[in-house]
């Protein structure tokens, strides 16, 4: 099946939104995804634009994306870090992931970051396989630490 890569347009968000369910429900967290077509919309293509994501897209459908944002590492200086690459599951194993990675790339290459990083589940070994024969470092002594909406708010209240 054809596919082409490219910038995605605030129209597309809700197909991505799709994606992003897709992807929740197959890393076993089904009820997570808060973020609404409207969020997606607001967020990347406002005033103040905090991501970009690419989209392929087939005659009919977008069938992967991407999506990507600045950080800033006090050790490189500026890097950008992959949130999601989902690939639909009848589009897996058409080169479409790979394709989505090289724009990535790209675009981190023509913003002149020092890196882009990700995160990956420790039991998702086809998408290891899949970044460490790119060339990606899966670095499996960190852990990824976060503090969600609740935690920030217990930790204020018990400071």
């Amino acid at each position: 099946m054809m596919y082409r890569i490219r910038e995605a347009r605030a129209d597309d968000m809700p197909q991505v939104l799709h994606l992003i369910q897709e992807l929740a429900s197959f890393e076993k967290e089904v009820n997570a995804v808060e973020v609404s077509s409207e969020d997606l919309i607001r967020d990347g293509f406002g005033n103040e634009k905090l991501f970009q994501c690419f989209v392929a897209e087939t005659d009919d459908s977008i069938v992967g994306m991407a999506l990507v944002y600045p950080r800033y590492s006090t050790w490189k200086g500026p890097v950008i870090h992959l949130e999601d690459l989902i690939v639909t599951e009848q589009m897996r194993g058409s080169g479409l992931g790979s394709a989505l990675l090289t724009e990535v790339v790209k675009y981190g290459n023509s913003l002149g970051v020092k890196r882009i990083s990700w995160e990956v589940l420790d039991w998702n070994e086809p998408a290891i396989t899949f970044y460490e024969k790119k060339g990606a470092r899966v670095m499996r002594d960190w852990d990824v630490v976060q503090l969600d909406e609740k935690g920030m708010q217990a930790f204020l209240e018990n400071r």
